[in-house]
């Protein structure tokens, strides 16, 4: 009985390599390969040193290829592979610059008159609050007391402090005196 084997599409015929060697392959389709690499890269030295890196790769496997006809191919995809992995592995760059690039500050209208009508009508809205709300109020951001500190200078607890001081500021954002600041 005849055990069946396998054999290759050339039927045992053997073509001879284009390229004998690594470095005849690097030497005859560097250039065409660098321009490739330029090409998923914006600066001639990182294309370089990605194509030095795809060629690395090719060297480790170049027993494990095949068929040579199709090296480009194979040297293409580790460029884009090996490019793939550089840019998920990016750090964002930090530059020294002598000025932070920030944005130009907006013209503020620092009028006196301005300001003093602005704190009038806070008032005024502010005293038409109720009795208990207004002072958690002025505790809490006129005095600047923590809400813990507002519940105790009033003796009521810190839950109480928040739900009144927030209807307090729902009521003020609602007062058409204040209104036409915003």
């Amino acid at each position: 009985m005849t055990t069946p084997v396998c054999t290759s599409a050339s039927n045992g015929m053997t073509r001879p390599s284009p390229y004998p060697s690594f470095a005849s392959y690097v030497r005859a389709r560097q250039p065409v390969l660098l321009r490739t690499a330029r090409s998923l890269t914006a600066n001639p030295s990182d294309a370089e040193d990605l194509l030095q890196t795809a060629l690395t790769k090719t060297y480790v496997a170049w027993e494990r290829i095949e068929d040579h006809r199709a090296l480009d191919g194979y040297v293409r995809r580790a460029l884009l592979n090996t490019r793939t992995s550089q840019w998920r592995k990016r750090k964002v760059d930090e530059y020294v610059c002598d000025e932070l690039p920030e944005p130009d500050p907006v013209p503020v209208t620092d009028d006196p008159a301005e300001r003093q009508a602005l704190h009038d009508a806070m008032w005024r809205a502010i005293t038409k609050l109720p009795a208990r709300q207004r002072a958690m109020v002025v505790l809490r951001y006129y005095e600047d007391l923590s809400e813990a500190q507002t519940a105790e200078v009033l003796g009521v607890s810190v839950g109480t402090v928040k739900s009144a001081v927030s209807r307090a500021l729902g009521k003020l954002r609602e007062d058409p005196e204040l209104v036409l600041v915003r």
